[in-house]
């Protein structure tokens, strides 16, 4: 692949997206066993975690079975309420659960070269972060607002990166790469849906839901934010990879294994397009 003398250098975008994130162990594990080579990772929020993890030299299966030893539904253990002064959950036990997985790596310590991405709360910019300390940069970047407290950076206030980049593509034609494989697993903004006035008789055959509470309402408005920015996003990309999880809610991370199955397909339709057209390549 690429001119004589010169590897093509394969770039992969994780996207953010909570437990539909875990869909991208199963890309991984697909990628792994096709021996499609991945020099270097980008992720956003939950692809942060998974990126961190593959750029630490860890395979998918080490980190299906992270997934799986963890009881997801004892994940109350990881909330460490706070008073609401910039988030419900300090993270303490978040940044415990991290660094049991993580270590105190540094960006420099990796395997292969990895950024991040957080959002500045105060000024709305962009944060990369590809130096110091690979746990507080994973921290930072699924900082879900007002969910999680804010972590300070370098007098920065940093949150989840999904707000301004929720698949990082555009930060590994920065870094240099050659090909990208971009994993999307959240929904796009719906423009063709009709406006709804509430006085409309229609509106009463709506069908019923029950009532949001604190959390999947802070969930929701997140996914729905990020969901307008995901095709700017996708820009300029070689495959894109899009597990099926939309019947997967952001906080189920109790139905990880189907979010990983979800993956795992999706990669496996999309491997004979990567190979082609690495194989294409001057």
């Amino acid at each position: 692949m690429g001119v004589e003398g010169k590897k093509t250098k394969v770039g992969l975008a994780l996207g953010g997206g909570a437990a539909k994130g875990l869909a991208h162990i199963g890309v991984l594990d697909v990628l792994e066993k096709e021996n499609v080579p991945i020099d270097m990772i980008a992720g956003t929020s939950a692809g942060a975690l998974i990126g961190a993890l593959s750029a630490c030299g860890r395979s998918a299966k080490e980190m299906e079975g992270i997934v799986r030893r963890w009881d997801w539904k004892q994940r109350a253990q990881m909330i460490d309420l706070s008073l609401p002064k910039s988030g419900f959950i300090v993270g303490r036990k978040v940044t415990d659960f991290l660094k049991s997985v993580i270590g105190d790596a540094s960006f420099s310590d990796l395997k292969k070269p990895f950024a991040c991405v957080a959002t500045d709360i105060i000024t709305g910019e962009e944060i990369v972060i590809d130096q110091g300390s690979v746990l507080e940069a994973v921290r930072a970047s699924i900082s879900l607002p007002v969910i999680f407290t804010v972590v300070k950076k370098k007098g920065r206030y940093l949150v989840d990166g999904g707000l301004v980049d929720p698949v990082p593509v555009d930060i590994l034609k920065k870094m240099g790469t050659d090909f990208i494989i971009a994993v999307n697993v959240l929904s796009y903004l719906d423009n063709t849906r009709e406006r709804v006035y509430i006085e409309d008789p229609a509106i009463e055959n709506a069908p019923q839901s029950k009532e949001p509470n604190l959390f999947s309402i802070l969930m929701k408005m997140v996914s729905i934010s990020t969901s307008q920015v995901i095709e700017d996003s996708l820009k300029g990309v070689d495959v894109v990879i899009e597990p099926k999880v939309e019947h997967i809610g952001l906080a189920d991370f109790h139905r990880a294994e189907e979010s990983i199955l979800a993956g795992g397909l999706a990669a496996i339709d999309a491997i004979q397009e990567i190979k082609s057209k690495l194989a294409a390549l001057p």
